[in-house]
């Protein structure tokens, strides 16, 4: 997965990258399909704002969270995401198990 990692009136040091990067390897844990994340961490008086876009297979996902800490709310953010492509990946599944068609109807009137 590619990650690409913006910083608005804050500095992204070597650390902060790393453990971004950590973070967002855990959404390919749920799902593989997912092919690069755009994160940007934007500072704003005192609130530390994380939002991000993933790319996944069939469908943009999008989270963001503020908070008075980075890393809290980068963790924020994955935990959002996280749920929200186990979602999708439950939707895509959901859609090859539908119950239906003849094969089905005439097991059932046996």
């Amino acid at each position: 997965m590619q990650i690409n990692i913006t910083g608005h009136h804050v500095e992204i040091t070597d650390p902060l990258r790393e453990y971004v990067s950590e973070k967002m390897q855990k959404l390919t844990r749920h799902f593989d399909h997912v092919t690069n994340a755009h994160v940007i961490l934007t500072v704003e008086k005192q609130l530390q704002k994380a939002e991000a876009t993933v790319h996944a297979s069939g469908k943009d996902l999008f989270a963001e969270h503020t908070c008075e800490d980075m890393y809290a709310s980068i963790d924020a953010l994955v935990d959002k995401l996280d749920r929200q492509i186990i979602k999708h990946k439950e939707k895509i599944g959901s859609h090859n198990k539908k119950s239906g068609g003849v094969k089905n109807m005439a097991a059932e009137e046996a």
